[in-house]
């Protein structure tokens, strides 16, 4: 990737650019609801071990929806920090319905954004 971001506003378009599959986009956001709900379990029931779970299955369901439905190597590799943030900043949009029929919008088929590298979280 020949892309040097700064500022998280730079990079967030480019992140969006690299969920352009619909799978991808709801595995993302199954992931991150089930990191919630974990955090929340943890706290109400003190089971500190379940703090193991919180990678693998944040991770698990972005990378699944990278590899086998996006074919794309996810930026977290490169932009950890900002594709970190960049998964809560797209959820928070979903759950909040902005630019929401961005979120349900299917591309056409063999489309992908050529402008930008082929990377995402």
């Amino acid at each position: 990737m020949n892309q040097k971001f700064t500022r998280f506003k730079e990079f967030y378009p480019f992140y969006l650019s690299q969920h352009s599959n619909l799978t991808c986009r709801l595995l993302h956001y199954i992931g991150s609801t089930l990191v919630l709900v974990i955090l929340v379990t943890m706290l109400v029931t003190q089971n500190w071990w379940l703090l193991l779970g919180l990678p693998l299955v944040g991770y698990g369901f972005a990378w699944l929806g990278h590899f086998v439905f996006e074919k794309n190597k996810p930026a977290t590799f490169q932009y950890p920090l900002y594709s970190f943030l960049g998964d809560w900043v797209m959820l928070k949009d979903f759950l909040l319905m902005k630019n929401h029929q961005d979120h349900w919008k299917k591309p056409a088929a063999n489309s992908k954004d050529s402008s930008a590298p082929n990377q995402s979280s």
